[in-house]
This record gives C-alpha cells, sequence and structure tokens, in this order.
C-alpha cells in the first residue's frame, strides 16, 4: 500500500496508536459515567429512606357536570316478580317443527301479543306458534297439532283458553304478531306474521275471528319470513296502515346448501349472514277493509348500494316520531346488517335516515345481530332513547337523543347499560315503569340460539336469565342498574327468552310481564311490588276509524314533574304490549294534570284528582 508521499508502511505501523488514543478516552469517560451513576444511586437511596414529611391534606370535591354524582347510586328498590302461568291456567307450550335438521326459523321463537278482543275491560293473551314442518309425515310429528293460542283473562287472576271458540285453533308457520282495530269498528284484529303467507284475522264483535287475509290483500309473498309488524298511521287519514319486517331469503334447500357447522357440534343454526336480505312491507289502508302495497313508491325497499339486492334482514320493528314533526317514523332492527330508520317525509315517502341519524351502527361503528326494539321518552329532559338488543358479545344498543334532538348517538355504556348486557343474546326488549316511581325502567329477555352452544363456549348457556335495567334518575352515576338476579324473583330464571311483552294481568296496577321461549312453555311473571306508590293508568278512547288512538301523545304532570308515553302497542320482539298507558306516581297522591295529543293533531286536558286506578279519556 503507497500514500502520497511514496513512503511504504504496515498497517500496524499506521493503525494502532491511533486505536490505543480512542480506547483510552473511552476509558476515561466510562469512568466519569460510572461515578456519576453511583452518585446518583446513594442520593436515591438517602431520599426513599429519608423520614417522611407530613404534609397538610385539604379535600376538594372532584369538579365535573353539574349533574353527575349528585346522589349515591342507589339500588334498585324490593320488587320480586314471581311466576304463575300454571296457576293462572295457562297450557301452551311452542312448537318449532326441530327433529334434527337444524333449519334456522326453529331458532327464532314466536311472539305473544296483549289484547281485549272481547272490550271487558281485562287484558287478554294471545300467543303465535309455529307448526311441524310439513314435509314430515304426521307419524314423524309426534305430539298433538299446534295451533295459535287466545286466553281470555277470566278475573281473579285466571285465563281461560278459548282458542277454538274464538276461531283462531289454526295451524301454520306463525312468527310474530300485531293487533288493532283496522276497520273501526270499536273491536280489536289481528295480524300474524308467519314462514310463508301472512294471516289477518277479523274480530266480528261476537267474540270470533274470521280470516280475511285474501280480501285484505296482505298475506305478502309465499316464500317470504315475515317477522314483526305494527299498526299505524303513515298518512294521516285517521285510519290504520299496516308495516311488515321481513327477515332473510330462506328455503329448506338454501339451509342444507350452507350446511353450516360448528366444530365440536357439527350441523348448527347458521347466521343471517349466510342468507339474503329482503324487502319489507308498507300496506296503506283504503278505509274498506282491503290494504294496497305501496312499498315501492313510499320509499321502503331499501337495496345495498355494491350489490343493487334488498339490503334489510328485518326482526323487529317501533313506530315513532323520532324528530317531533308530527308524523310517525318507523325503526327497525336489522339482524347483522344496518339498523333502518325511516323518516317519514309527510308525503306519503319515506326516506332511510339511520346512518346519517345515528341508529343504524353501534358506537363501535359495526352492525350488530339486531333482535328487539323499543323507543321511548326516558326522563324529565326529554331524551329519546332507542334501545336494540343483539347478539351474545354484543352489548345492548342504547341510542339517545338528548333534549329530543332527532341526532342519537350509542350511550350504552355511560348508562350503565352496556357492559351487564354484552355477555347475553338478547330479543325481547321494552321500557316500562316496574316499581311505579315515574321513570321507565328497561327489561330485556334471554337465550342463546344454540342448544349446545356451551360445548363450544364454556361462558354461553342456552338458556339465560331476563335483565331487568332500574331507572335511577339523571342525578345518579349511572342512569340504569342492573337489578340483581338475587333479588328479580324468578324473572331471574334461566329461560330460552324470544318474544317479551308487559299487562296488568291482575289489575292490581303495576305491571306483569309474558315471555315466550323455544319449544318451552311462556312464563307468566306477576309483580309482587309492594312499594306504596302511587299510580294511574290511562286508556284512550279515538274516534272512528282509529278507536283505540294509537299514535296519541299522553303527557301526565304532577309535583312539578312530567312524564311523556304514547300509546303505541308494536315493540320489543315478534309482540306487542297493552295499550293502556301506566303512569307510576311515585310517592306523589296528586292531583295530576293530562295532555292528550290526539292522532289528529287535537289538544285535550283533564285533571284527575283520583288516582291508584284505571281512567278511560275519550277524545273530543
Amino acid at each position: 500500500m503507497s500514500n502520497n508521499h511514496g513512503a511504504e508502511e504496515t498497517p500496524a505501523e499506521h493503525e494502532v496508536p491511533e486505536d490505543d488514543r480512542v480506547i483510552a478516552s473511552a476509558f476515561r469517560y466510562s469512568i466519569l459515567i460510572f461515578a456519576a451513576i453511583a452518585i446518583v444511586g446513594l442520593a436515591l437511596a438517602w431520599w426513599l429512606n429519608r423520614a417522611p414529611e407530613v404534609v397538610p391534606l385539604t379535600e376538594r370535591p372532584l369538579a365535573g357536570p353539574e349533574s353527575a354524582m349528585v346522589e349515591d347510586e342507589s339500588q334498585p328498590p324490593p320488587v320480586r316478580f314471581s311466576e304463575q302461568s300454571r296457576a293462572a291456567g295457562i297450557t301452551f307450550v311452542h312448537v318449532n317443527g326441530a327433529y334434527g335438521e337444524q333449519l334456522l326459523p326453529e331458532t327464532m321463537g314466536s311472539g305473544v301479543a296483549v289484547i281485549d278482543y272481547d272490550n271487558d275491560g281485562r287484558q287478554d293473551l294471545l300467543f303465535v306458534n309455529a307448526e311441524a314442518w310439513p314435509w314430515r309425515a304426521a307419524d314423524e310429528s309426534a305430539g298433538p297439532v299446534a295451533s295459535q293460542a287466545l286466553y281470555r283473562n277470566a278475573g281473579g287472576g285466571r285465563f281461560e283458553d278459548v282458542s277454538a271458540a274464538a276461531g283462531l285453533d289454526k295451524s301454520f308457520y306463525g312468527v310474530g304478531v300485531a293487533t288493532a282495530d283496522y276497520d273501526g269498528d270499536g273491536f280489536t284484529d289481528i295480524f300474524i306474521t308467519a314462514l310463508g303467507e301472512n294471516r289477518l284475522f277479523r274480530n266480528d264483535g261476537q267474540g270470533r275471528f274470521e280470516e280475511r287475509t285474501s280480501d285484505a290483500g296482505v298475506a305478502g309473498a309465499a316464500d317470504a319470513w315475515s317477522t314483526s309488524a305494527a299498526f299505524f298511521d303513515y298518512d294521516g287519514d285517521s285510519d290504520l296502515d299496516l308495516f311488515v319486517t321481513n327477515y332473510v331469503l330462506w328455503s329448506r334447500d338454501i339451509d342444507l346448501e350452507v350446511d353450516y357447522q360448528l366444530t365440536g357440534i357439527g350441523r348448527a343454526y347458521g347466521p343471517p349472514a349466510n342468507y339474503a336480505g329482503t324487502h319489507n312491507y308498507l300496506y296503506r289502508n283504503e278505509g274498506n277493509g282491503q290494504f294496497t302495497d305501496v312499498s315501492a313508491e313510499a320509499g321502503i325497499e331499501v337495496v345495498n348500494a355494491a350489490t343493487g339486492q334488498p339490503a334489510g334482514k328485518g326482526l323487529a320493528v317501533v313506530p315513532f316520531d323520532h324528530d317531533a314533526d308530527g308524523w310517525t317514523d318507523i325503526a327497525v332492527a336489522n339482524d347483522t346488517v344496518r339498523n333502518f330508520l325511516y323518516r317519514n317525509l309527510g308525503d306519503g315517502r319515506f326516506e332511510e335516515i339511520g346512518a346519517q341519524a345515528g341508529l343504524a351502527f353501534d358506537n363501535q361503528g359495526n352492525a350488530t345481530g339486531a333482535m328487539g326494539i323499543d323507543a321511548a321518552v326516558i326522563n324529565e329532559s326529554e331524551d329519546l332513547a332507542v334501545a336494540i338488543g343483539n347478539f351474545a358479545n354484543e352489548m345492548t344498543s342504547f341510542y339517545v337523543a338528548r333534549g329530543g334532538s332527532g341526532q342519537f348517538t350509542d350511550e350504552a355504556i355511560v348508562t350503565g347499560v352496556g357492559p351487564d348486557s354484552r355477555k347475553s343474546l338478547s330479543f325481547g326488549l321494552f321500557f316500562f315503569d316496574f316499581d311505579l316511581d315515574g321513570r321507565l325502567d328497561m327489561l330485556q329477555t334471554n337465550g342463546h340460539v344454540e342448544d349446545d352452544i356451551n360445548v363450544v363456549q364454556p361462558s354461553q348457556q342456552y338458556a339465560q336469565p331476563s335483565q331487568l335495567f332500574w331507572n335511577c334518575g339523571q342525578n345518579c352515576q349511572r342512569e340504569f342498574v342492573k337489578v340483581p338476579d338475587s333479588e328479580a324473583g324468578d324473572l331471574a330464571t334461566p329461560v330460552v327468552g324470544r318474544g317479551a311483552t308487559y299487562l296488568d294481568y291482575d289489575e292490581d296496577g303495576d305491571l306483569d310481564l309474558v315471555i315466550t321461549q323455544v319449544e318451552r312453555p311462556p312464563l307468566l311473571l306477576r309483580n309482587e311490588q309492594d312499594l306504596g306508590h302511587h299510580w294511574l293508568r290511562v286508556s284512550l278512547a279515538g274516534k272512528p276509524p282509529n278507536t283505540n288512538a294509537i299514535g296519541a301523545r299522553v303527557e301526565l304532570k304532577a309535583g312539578g314533574k312530567r312524564q311523556i308515553r304514547v300509546v303505541n302497542p308494536s315493540r320489543s320482539y315478534l309482540s306487542q304490549v297493552e295499550l293502556p298507558v301506566t303512569f307510576g306516581l311515585g310517592e306523589l297522591a296528586g292531583p295530576v294534570e293530562i295532555t292528550v295529543n290526539w292522532p289528529d293533531g287535537t289538544l285535550s286536558t283533564h285533571t284527575q284528582a283520583e288516582i291508584d286506578r284505571p281512567i278511560i279519556l275519550r277524545q273530543p
């Protein structure tokens, strides 16, 4: 190797002295660094072992929203429910036709409706039933022929089966139910959804029902799978129109071709993601006993923008006026696809705005396995809530539009509903005041769809306890508090819950419950509360053709507080609640002021001095 001067050097002669200087310098710096570390360590040891200095502590309240934690989070009151179905004379047992093929409709259960069919003031019960599959021979289908079942409330806490006498002992694969006086004759009629053609039964006023499906034009497609339904007046002409939700495109052949399997179980009930969506129906009441399908022209048929195919997989529906414009809107709980909110434009058309209004997805931006649904004004601030029960490991969605703004946010976590509902698979769901304190509480009934789910998911059970959420009030840390199973009585019994409703069947003023199950008897749960709270039950007598005043808004003022109810029996899952609206008054002993905004826009105000009783208000 040569340099610029031409003198020859070896590598050792050139590089070693320079390396020594670098190493020596690094060694000196290392000594300084280690010395510094030692000094810091000694200082730290002295600091940690020094005598502590006592400093006086001054408590200061936590800053936060004015309403937060003003009160301690109270515990739910002592209210228990006791199972009374057999004692009350209810012997109904649901049939789903299952025989081992694991066909999807077998999992979904059926609904229950509260209906005063004979106008005697007592609340009767209609149970929807399915049947054995038609391709099976009669000798393969064990047990008696299944049919729909009507139980008349005989008073004294007893019911009697009048299915045959009423002409409702019909066998078909029933799913959901809606009840209303569709022809304006003063007697409540029955619409039952089905796997296949739906059925409409007209109440003749003499205790019998006549099928009018064909005459009315509401059968739907022969290969459809309809689920929930609702009567309401969408076009403002006073008669009641009919909305029907449809689930997925299903047949036995499609189901067997999908051949959904679970490891450790084998063939299982597959999720709706394996099936195509469908369109819902909207039928306009023509006022002559007939309906016209206006689904397409009214904007009810929603398609997937990417595929052009039907986007909905509807399981439940609730009519309500989400934007307070006087026109009834429709919310639909869709299973595994976005939920719908049909905004009523007031000209016979609807606009689907679920995503814009904040109802389409949960708080993570996901579509959920949505089943039951309800909507209500839940507090004095007029916050409007829409609750939707979801699949296991999905919290119940709890959408709130603060101050009735019409813009929703999923507040499942902050309201307290989310954490306790995450594990459950929820179906029937509704708001009601179980302790008569004037605040609307929430119930959801639960149960899995796979009877062997515990084999593959140890945290899940087929039968699950229903859950009751007590409304603690806006001044609590969490507005809704789960009632402990140990305090709920028979309501905590694990069930394969599906439909759910409420009624005052024993006429004591508080609200009792009915829960349907898959292939099992229903539960009639009597409310055993004894809190001494006052109450008022209000029934409305509207002018024909809307004789039950469906859609009316009832406002009660007492003791400087206000409560709001809407006459709308269509809610929960495949089911109908009672028509009378119940106001809990707590310790307030009256008088109360009641304002009714009737469906035609008429206002009437009533002062009620006597409470703890049912009353009837008539449309002026």
